[in-house]
């Protein structure tokens, strides 16, 4: 079970945030630097106790309309051997000292427990209580998303989101930029074998909901067709 901390951080999470996120091929430039407020988020829980597992949805509001982001993070207590280009950076933490924070979608814990949470193995856990499930994260896998024992360790960036082999010609796409469900649930796109939803707060205080993470079979875009959106 991962403990969570009431401590004092320096640099902060949002400020390694907004100087990591420019760097990012899905990231949507606004006037000026980056104005990043915590949205939301989950945790996983490691089952070795010594990696944190965050997904944090962050909100930019330098632009014009604001953009939410969900940023999975691994944070350890030692550099990652072979993960100097997916360091986000170093921070010192109140209680545990030094530690790494890493994208965590190039960190083998996270990818291990995200396919566990997606086959219902795990359940998410609030991001700011210990021992404490998060509802409002949900999730399915049918079982016809191929062999899932492992995910890839290239994840793909682009101006899309990110990419992830998972096997027999499954794909898990993660939403980089959140967007709204209209009403309901969450609808998948055609292919899905797979998801990940949960919710985050708007700047205007209202709760929002949609598409994390998605499995589909083939090398399709995060809606299923194949080539690049229109």
């Amino acid at each position: 079970m991962a403990v969570i901390h009431r401590t004092v951080l320096e640099p902060t999470k949002l400020e390694l945030l907004a100087a990591w996120l420019p760097t990012r091929p899905w990231y949507v430039p606004g006037a000026g630097g980056p104005e990043l407020t915590k949205a939301g988020g989950f945790r996983l829980d490691d089952p070795q106790g010594e990696v944190g597992i965050e997904f944090m949805a962050v909100t930019d509001t330098a632009g014009d309309d604001a953009v939410t982001y969900l940023v999975p993070l691994t944070y350890r207590g030692a550099p990652l051997a072979g993960a100097e280009h997916a360091l986000v950076g170093t921070m010192e933490h109140g209680v545990l000292g030094r530690r790494w924070a890493y994208d965590g979608c190039h960190d083998p814990v996270l990818r291990t427990q995200l396919l566990a949470l997606l086959r219902g193995r795990v359940l998410a856990q609030d991001q700011n209580t210990s021992d404490t499930p998060d509802r409002e994260v949900t999730r399915s896998y049918d079982g016809d998303g191929g062999d899932l024992a492992d995910l890839a360790a290239g994840a793909v960036d682009d101006r899309e989101g990110t990419r992830l082999s998972a096997g027999r010609g499954s794909t898990l796409f993660l939403h980089r930029v959140l967007r709204p469900a209209p009403d309901g649930p969450p609808s998948l796109p055609p292919g899905t074998n797979g998801h990940v939803a949960g919710s985050w707060r708007t700047p205007d205080g209202s709760r929002a909901r949609g598409l994390f993470v998605v499995l589909r079979s083939g090398p399709g875009d995060r809606y299923g067709r194949t080539g690049r959106p229109a």
